[in-house]
């Protein structure tokens, strides 16, 4: 399982392993929408929100694992004594492909591998455009 590698011009070792960006917690990795007023996915966003980048709109691309929660305990138990488990995480509502509206101000914009991303917490995620099919976990459709 050797990894190639290759020199550059200066004669230093380059790796041809890929780099991954792994979302963490409840945060979104959002590939965002410039602000216009009609979403692509016909979504119609106020002048007034897009102007003062109050919201804005973009495709799912990862998720994190969701909220970390722990272990329940028995009142009888000490929670101390409780061995090494998985851990357990509530899963985030957002999915990879959804579109989602959110509060551009709790965005935070990187830059990976020449893309242009934004981190989202799911807490600012105001709406969820899912295609038709998914399998949603009871909620209501409009």
């Amino acid at each position: 399982m050797g990894e190639s590698k290759r020199h550059n011009r200066h004669g230093q070792v380059m790796s041809d392993r890929r780099k991954r960006l792994i979302v963490v917690g409840d945060r979104v990795l959002i590939s965002p929408e410039e602000g216009e007023e009609r979403t692509k996915v016909g979504l119609y966003l106020p002048a007034s929100a897009v102007d003062k980048q109050a919201v804005q709109g973009g495709k799912v691309v990862a998720t994190g694992p969701g909220t970390a929660v722990s272990a329940p305990t028995e009142l009888d138990d000490e929670p101390w004594k409780i061995g090494a488990t998985e851990p357990r995480y509530m899963p985030l509502q957002a999915r990879i492909g959804d579109y989602a509206i959110f509060f551009r101000r709790a965005a935070v914009e990187i830059t990976f591998e020449g893309s242009q991303y934004l981190v989202v917490p799911q807490a600012a995620i105001l709406t969820l455009v899912r295609e038709e099919g998914e399998d949603d976990i009871d909620l209501p459709s409009f």
